[in-house]
């Protein structure tokens, strides 16, 4: 019976990563590259595709490998994510840029939460997509579901709605500053893209369209949002421990992020600078594999149906989210830059 329930796991962390290699080699064609879609994106859409074609078709037996592939693979994909930072990185970009990006994370998901409410959304989905608007998009809430213990659609929707906001942010931006409607110099416009826009990739896709002059700030100043993730789960975790100890009225326990502390202790190894950078580069190709993993398991868990019951709340938020990022984040670059 214990080898039968390995073989199923095994079975089923082997397919999820079949699914990941093909999302890689999607990732390279010209018009996804031209999306700045990365894989992890295109892990997602795959498996929902197949949650909403062949889902049925798999196994009972396989589905503790997804379960494993969005619960410990997550985790280590997450820690692993620090060999992309050093804290060189935070020294260089300067004070005004990391004071920027802290009231960026912090208002946007007290937001979150407050318009959340107001909808009467569900906790989880509003948390969940709040953080991925506020640091780093798929990857934040990737970090934030152990934290806050969703469902995968939940975590899917949540996505979702940072895919669709950040990448149409992406081509916004470039655009509305060769016009002339941004009046920014490019170290302004650098520090006003990298603590907006939802993910890496869209931050690194619409800087290089404006320039080495605005894309090289805008990736530090997005790294430090990255690095924001850490304390802002462990922060998560006893607020919401809080909450279900005044909700219950019985202790609520608090769920220690351990895997955020990894992270922060990977980004100290990798700023002591002690790997060659071909092996770092090697491990952070990794790592993107296995959050890749991580977000074709819960894509393949989330089906038309799930999307049709969480509504058109998660979107709304996520627009009012994008809204306050694009002009309350322009208003505190000029105000603190």
């Amino acid at each position: 019976m214990i080898n039968e329930k390995k073989s199923g796991l095994l079975h089923g962390v082997l397919f999820i990563a079949l699914f990941s290699f093909a999302a890689f080699y999607v990732a390279e064609f010209d018009f996804v590259k031209k999306l700045s879609f990365s894989p992890l994106i295109v892990g997602i859409i795959l498996g929902m595709i197949y949650a909403n074609t062949l889902r049925e078709s798999l196994p009972a037996s396989w589905n503790p490998g997804l379960a494993f592939c969005t619960k410990r693979i997550l985790r280590l994909g997450i820690i692993l994510y620090g060999f992309r930072l050093t804290f060189q990185q935070v020294i260089d970009i300067g004070i005004s840029a990391i004071a920027i990006d802290a009231v960026v994370v912090t208002f946007t998901i007290l937001l979150g939460i407050f318009v959340g409410r107001l909808l009467h959304m569900d906790r989880s989905t509003a948390l969940l997509t709040s953080t991925g608007s506020a640091i780093c998009g798929a990857a934040a809430v990737l970090g934030a579901e152990p934290v806050v213990k969703a469902e995968p659609h939940k975590t899917a929707v949540a996505v979702s709605t940072v895919v669709v906001f950040g990448t149409l942010a992406m081509f916004l931006y470039p655009a509305a500053y060769r016009m002339g409607f941004i009046h920014m110099t490019p170290q302004e416009m650098g520090l006003y893209t990298g603590a907006t826009l939802h993910e890496v990739a869209h931050v690194a896709g619409a800087g290089n369209a404006m320039g080495t002059a605005i894309s090289d700030p805008a990736v530090i100043v997005k790294m430090i949002r990255v690095i924001l993730l850490a304390p802002a789960l462990l922060v998560m975790s006893i607020c919401l421990a809080k909450f279900s100890k005044g909700e219950k009225k019985q202790g609520g326990k608090i769920t220690i992020p351990w895997f955020a502390f990894g992270f922060m202790l990977v980004i100290g190894f990798n700023s002591l600078n002690l790997l060659p950078a071909s092996v770092v580069s090697a491990i952070n190709t990794f790592d993107t594999f296995l959050l890749t993993m991580a977000m074709t398991a819960l894509g393949a868990e989330t089906s038309i149906d799930k999307f049709r019951r969480a509504g058109g709340k998660p979107f709304l938020l996520a627009f009012i989210l994008w809204m306050w990022l694009i002009f309350g984040g322009y208003a505190l670059v000029k105000l603190i830059a």
